[in-house]
This record gives C-alpha cells, structure tokens and sequence, in this order.
C-alpha cells in the first residue's frame, strides 16, 4: 500500500500522528502478516485491536464453536453465533469492523503435524492458547523457526505477558517443564476484563513490535494482579540449560 486513500487516512489518522508510528508505521502495519493462535479470552481483543489497527493480513487458529459460556469474556463474539465456528465468527466481526484486512482462518486446533507450516507464513505470532501443551508447542515452533512471539496467559485475576524473539530468552526460560497439573479457566474461573486487559497489552506489544519501536517486552515478564490493580515485573534471563533456545535445543 504505497498511497493511502482519503478513507484510510481519517480512519488511521490517530496512529499516524502519534510520533512513534507516524505514515511509515502505519504503512507497516497495513503490510503486516500476524498469526493469532486462538479467538477466545485473549484473542478476542488482540483481534479486535490489530484489526482497527489496520494489520493487513491476520490468520486466526481455533478448532473451537462458540458456546454460551464464551460470551462474558470474547467479546467479538455474539449470542446469535452460539454454535457457529469461532473463526468464522471472528472473520465476521473483522470484515464488519474493517475492510481492510484480509483474514485467513484456520478452522483446527494448533498440533504437532500443522504447527510449523502455518507459523512459518506469517511475521508474528501471539498466542491466546489456553492450554500448556499447546502454549509450549508453540513457543517451541516459533524459536525454531525465529518467529517473534507474543506470549499471555490469564486465569482468575491474574494475567501475564511478554515478548519472545527468536534470540531468546524463550517460554521455556521461564517455565523449563510443563507443569503436571493446572486448572483451567473453566475450573477456576477467570474475569472477563482480565482477558481484556492482558490480550490488549498483547495487541500493544505486537503493534509496537510492527513498527519497531524498541521499548517493548523481550527480556521482560509483566504480572497483573487484578485482585490488587497492581503489576509486578520480572527481568527473563536466558537459561544456558533451556532445551529450547539454549545450546542443549532439541534435547528433550
């Protein structure tokens, strides 16, 4: 998009008077290529964002249809699409927000025999998986593949995120095993602003990462206690032992 039209500029006209974006941000934005993997608690308002935003090419991964339970949180969906594929219905509310975006869906859970062929299309990839398996798979494939990742997860009040570039330090930095047990959403509950919160700094570091502004999230893990309005930072550090980014990769 080398010019943009009339309609463009008033839409994007807020992104592109902010010094940190300005033409040449938003014009890598409308170029940009993000996997979404999810369309749930957090992928709800990453898509929602990036797609105001004007990210040219979004995909969307997720096997799931829309039940009633879904609503208190993904909020791009709708009581009428109750049943519907969550892809499909994420396209639609896109479509219906903004025409620019081109958006491909991916109606199928994220696995071992499909991971690295759609990740290896897209620039960057944010995960809104709700499960571990998954979560490391994916942090997995993005490290071989050095595909930037914005990383999140959420249950109860409490959310995190950060970012992970293909350098390191990786998921797996943070969090060396899968944990045995850990309760789901569904088991514990979760706020639905919480997702709100946490999947918007996931679309605000994705952005930023779009555009290159260099104040991001590598290197750092953000904690929000909704219970307490409060977050809490930690430094990530790569770990020499991580089977993942470290020397020992691949020695699982």
């Amino acid at each position: 998009m080398s010019k943009f039209s009339n309609e463009q500029i008033e839409r994007y006209s807020r992104n592109m008077v902010l010094n940190e974006i300005g033409i040449t941000g938003q014009r890598k934005i409308n170029k940009a290529k993000v996997l979404v993997i999810g369309a749930g608690g957090l992928g709800a308002p990453v898509l929602m964002y990036l797609a105001a935003a004007g990210v040219g090419n979004i995909g969307i991964i997720d096997g799931d249809k829309i039940e009633l339970s879904n609503l208190q949180r993904q909020t791009i969906h709708r009581t009428e699409n109750i049943g519907m594929p969550k892809v499909q219905s994420a396209k639609k509310f896109i479509e219906r927000l903004n025409n620019d975006v081109e958006v491909t869906t991916y109606e199928l859970f994220i696995n071992n025999d499909n991971c690295q062929q759609i990740i290896s299309k897209y620039d960057l990839i944010i995960d809104g998986v709700d499960n571990f398996e998954s979560r490391y798979l994916v942090n997995d494939t993005c490290v071989n593949l050095k595909k930037p990742l914005v990383e999140a997860g959420i249950i109860g009040f409490m959310g995190m995120a950060t970012l992970i570039l293909p350098e390191g330090p990786c998921y797996r930095c943070l969090y060396p095993e899968m944990p045995d047990r850990a309760p789901t959403c569904s088991q514990a509950g979760v706020l639905g602003a919480t997702a709100g919160i946490i999947g918007s700094i996931q679309a605000s570091e994705a952005i930023k990462y779009i555009v290159g502004i260099e104040e991001n999230l590598n290197g750092r893990v953000i904690f929000w206690d909704g219970l307490t309005s409060t977050i809490h930072e930690i430094k990530l550090q790569k770990n020499k032992d991580c089977i993942s980014c470290g020397p020992k990769k691949g020695k699982r």
